[in-house]
Formats: C-alpha cells, sequence, structure tokens
C-alpha cells in the first residue's frame, strides 16, 4: 500500500511548497507592494495574502516611524564659524507605491536629502542663532525635508539638532564674551541703583526742607545710630533751635560788614 502512494508524495510536497511560497501575512504596521509580471498591481495587507510565486512579486514596507541618524556636517555659518552638526530625523512612509516606484531606497535618499538640507539651512545663520534658536531651525529644516520628500510618499514627523561642536579657540571667545556681557549688566545695574537712590536722597531732602521736625527727627535717629556702635567718639547732642540762631546772627553780621566797607568807599 506505501508503494502506491509513493507517486503522489512529490506533487503533494509540490502543492505544499508553492502554498507555502504563496501566502504571506503581514503586520498591521506593513503593506505589501504587489507587482505582476513586473508591472505595479497594487498594495495589499496587512492580514493573509496570497502571492503567486514566479507570476508575482511582493515588496514589504514598514509603515511605523524610522529614526535616522544624521551623521556629523561641517557648517560654515554666515559669520564665518565653522562648527560641526548632527541631528536626527524621524519620518514614515505615508504612500507605498511612491515609496517603492519614485526612488530606489528611500531610506538612503532621505538621509541625503537631510545631510545637504542640514549644511544648507544653518549656513544662512549666524552662530548665535544656531545655539539659541534651535526650535526654529528644527522647524525650517523639516518644512524643507517634509515638502522635497513629499513625492516619494514620506512625511518628516520632526527633525532635531543633537550637537552643535564648536573648537577650542571660538569656545573661549565665547567665554570671554558670557563674561563681557555679565560685567556690562552688573555696571548697568549698579548705576541704576546709584539713580534711584540720588532720586531718594533729592526727595528726602526736599522733605526736610520743609518740615523743620523731620530734620530733627533725622537727626536724632543719626545720634541713636552712633551711639549703638562700639565706638569711643563721645556726642553732644545740640538743640537744633541754637544752630538756627547762630545761622541767623551770622547774615546780619555779614550785612552789616558790608554796609561798612560801601560806606569807607564812598568817604
Amino acid at each position: 500500500m506505501l508503494g502506491n502512494l509513493i507517486p503522489y508524495v512529490a506533487p503533494i510536497i509540490l502543492v505544499l511548497i508553492i502554498l507555502g511560497a504563496a501566502i504571506r501575512i503581514l503586520p498591521e504596521y506593513e503593506r505589501g507592494v504587489v507587482f505582476f509580471l513586473g508591472r505595479f498591481q497594487g498594495v495589499k495587507g496587512p492580514g493573509l495574502i496570497i502571492v503567486i510565486p514566479v507570476i508575482q512579486q511582493i515588496i514589504r514596507v514598514d509603515l511605523r516611524v524610522i529614526t535616522l541618524d544624521v551623521p556629523s556636517q561641517d557648517v560654515i555659518s554666515r559669520d564665518n564659524v565653522t562648527v560641526r552638526v548632527n541631528a536626527v530625523l524621524y519620518f514614515r512612509v505615508v504612500d507605498p507605491e511612491k515609496a517603492i516606484i519614485r526612488v530606489e531606497n528611500f531610506g538612503a535618499a532621505t538621509s541625503q536629502l537631510a545631510q545637504t538640507t542640514l549644511r544648507s539651512v544653518l549656513g544662512k545663520h549666524d552662530l548665535d542663532e544656531m545655539l539659541s534658536e534651535r526650535d526654529k531651525l528644527n522647524e525650517d529644516i523639516q518644512e524643507i525635508l517634509d515638502a522635497q520628500t513629499e513625492e516619494w510618499g514620506i512625511k518628516v514627523a520632526n527633525v532635531e539638532i543633537k550637537h552643535v561642536d564648536l573648537n577650542e579657540s571660538m569656545i573661549r571667545a565665547i567665554a570671554r564674551q558670557a563674561e563681557a556681557e555679565r560685567e556690562r549688566r552688573a555696571k548697568v545695574i549698579h548705576a541704576e541703583g546709584e539713580l534711584q537712590a540720588s532720586e531718594k536722597l533729592v526727595e528726602a531732602a526736599n522733605v526736610m526742607s520743609t518740615n523743620a521736625a523731620a530734620l530733627q527727627l533725622r537727626y536724632l535717629q543719626t545720634l541713636a545710630d552712633m551711639s549703638n556702635n562700639n565706638s569711643s567718639t563721645i556726642v553732644f547732642p545740640l538743640p537744633m533751635d541754637i544752630m538756627e540762631s547762630f545761622a541767623n546772627r551770622k547774615s546780619p553780621a555779614s550785612g552789616g560788614a558790608g554796609g561798612k566797607s560801601g560806606e569807607s568807599g564812598t568817604s
């Protein structure tokens, strides 16, 4: 009986091999671009699909976000400073047909385009803008890449500049510039403080000149402050009225002296 089954074994094995080659299972994040005798037939998946061996060909395309590390690029900024910049690029395939038919290798093409765009965009900005306005530069690079890769069925989700490497001389120059800026700010703040203090002193002097009681209180407060310090100085309080009387006596005396001199001159 086994001898009668032997002629059927080879066809059965051949059918199983053909079915194994024809049945394909694609996960949810993959699509299959199918070609029939070299001509595009359609995009299939996810799930179970049947592909006729030899006659049909299928190319799998991953639809998940792909992380692409852009190698370090030598960039000359607008103010003629040479820096090395690297970045990371996030993109995904939104149209499997275009990603397979319009470009030979969409991953390599996107990488090369990202490198040239990175040098082109950063070369239009100063070094200070590269260091302080990364968000804006990231958006500019992302917009340019997204517009150019749309023809390939690729969507650039995000671009992030990771490092901006400077040489030692430029790092020292930036440190000196930052120190000079801090010193300038300190001097400006000190000058503003002196100006505000002088304005307050003028206001206080005006108040004391119009109110004798305020001047007397300030005089007493000064005596109290001097007595609190550990000093060997002895202070004798002098009433303000006595000082005013001395000032009033001095004025007529000076006037009288002027009058006598005037009389001697006329005689």
